[in-house]
């Protein structure tokens, strides 16, 4: 496996600029639309589990859950550009991932941030 398998984030030609921090250097924002968020819950099938049990009896990375862990965050984070664009956002800011256990069946993956119009300066 290669590290675009685990990799994740954007493709250069976003229309919606995706960031972790309060602003962006050299924009400024000129309106705040909100929060906005995508949401996924993943099952886990039969055959991952067992191997992510036989492999924590000698331990290493689980490689088939960490690649389905980066699909399921790349999902959300998609769902969450989506419903910025519906709003009319070209930006995402703060955005922030949360994961959690669902109903013990599956994993829940957040993507979160506030929704924005920013200009170049």
């Amino acid at each position: 496996m290669s590290i675009e398998d685990f990799g994740g984030g954007q493709t250069a030609q976003a229309d919606v600029l995706v960031v972790t921090t309060n602003d962006v250097p050299g924009y400024q924002v000129t309106q705040v639309i909100g929060e906005v968020f995508g949401l996924t819950v993943r099952s886990r099938h039969l055959g991952s589990q067992i191997g992510a049990g036989l492999k924590s009896l000698v331990g290493g990375e689980l490689k088939g859950l960490t690649k389905t862990l980066v699909e399921t965050r790349n999902q959300a984070m998609e769902r969450l550009v989506e419903q910025a664009r519906a709003r009319g956002a070209n930006a995402v800011l703060m955005m922030r991932f949360d994961v959690s256990e669902a109903a013990d069946v599956g994993t829940e993956v957040c993507a979160y941030g506030t929704a924005a119009v920013i200009s170049r300066v």
